[in-house]
């Protein structure tokens, strides 16, 4: 009977009741939402094809030097992803980077270079991880990661993120790195500031997750004659 005797008891309860889930679960922290995303896509990553678009800003000539072509990325298991770009313009050059070294071959002058990543192998391990199909554990351990906020690319939705190295070998070669993550969890852009206001950003569109990528897709066969410069 008390609470028919108290309407206005009974509505302000009523509110308090309504009002609880509110502080009981509030929302989600924004840059944990990103890393779920990640992680949800991690765990179906296979590969992907898209159209790339390379910009190398440096800034004491205040020159832009950009390159597009396409990017093939095959992940044949953990810890082993191999990518294969073709720059188109302003001049034909492949590039090929997988199982332990990097080729790049250049047709104009019928030339190409090859880097050993067998000692450099920690640090490429890190770079790849600014890739694609990277999950959050293994991105939270080599870098500092905070919330750049919500931006586009392409016109599409994504969220920026900011991230410090912490290893001093990186560090040395990158002081910051940002990455475009899209609604989906996949990489739409990077950006590496390489010191001063230097700077790499690749930009990625037109993607197609996960399709038959065969091993021949993602290597460089050299043509016969090829002079082939091994950098150490």
């Amino acid at each position: 009977m008390l609470l028919f005797r108290s309407p206005k008891l009974t509505v302000a309860t009523a509110v308090l009741l309504l009002a609880i889930p509110a502080f009981a679960a509030p929302p989600a922290d924004p840059l944990d939402a990103v890393m779920t995303r990640m992680d949800q896509a991690a765990a179906s990553f296979k590969g992907l094809t898209a159209d790339i678009r390379k910009t190398t800003h440096t800034d004491v000539l205040n020159v832009d030097d950009a390159q597009s072509g396409t990017i093939t990325v095959k992940r044949a298991k953990p810890g082993d992803t191999r990518i294969r770009i073709d720059f188109t313009e302003p001049a034909k050059q492949s590039v090929a980077i997988g199982g332990g070294k990097a080729v790049s071959y250049t047709p104009s002058n019928n030339e190409a270079q090859e880097v050993d990543l067998g000692k450099r192998r920690g640090l490429v391990d890190q770079f790849m991880l600014l890739g694609f199909g990277s999950n959050a554990a293994d991105l939270k351990s080599a870098y500092t990661v905070t919330l750049g906020g919500p931006d586009k690319v392409n016109g599409e939705a994504a969220t920026r993120l900011l991230l410090i190295p912490k290893d001093k070998d990186v560090l040395a070669q990158v002081k910051q790195c940002e990455l475009w993550i899209s609604e989906k969890g996949i990489t739409l852009q990077q950006k590496f500031h390489t010191g001063g206001k230097d700077y790499v950003v690749s930009t990625y569109s037109r993607m197609n997750l996960n399709p038959a990528i065969a091993d021949k897709d993602v290597k460089l066969d050299l043509p016969k004659g090829v002079k082939i410069n091994v950098l150490k």
